[in-house]
């Protein structure tokens, strides 16, 4: 399963910004995003995590939720 954690460099070590269970000796793939980038991939994520979210047909586990 892939999983996408947001991290920071901080002498020269990567640190999570966020706490995750991460197996020890596990693989990573890491992508260096360009300080002028952040922003544009934080807009571009957020407008996809919108779309699955904000929509009429998730009304229904609300409801479920409620009873």
């Amino acid at each position: 399963m892939l999983k996408t954690l947001w991290a920071t460099v901080r002498q020269g070590k990567i640190e999570l910004l966020e706490l995750a269970e991460l197996p020890e000796g596990g693989r990573v793939l890491v992508t260096v995003l360009p300080d002028d980038e952040v922003e544009f991939w934080l807009k571009a994520s957020q407008t996809s995590l919108d779309a699955v979210w904000d929509n009429g047909e998730d009304d229904v586990y609300a409801q479920l939720l409620q009873a």
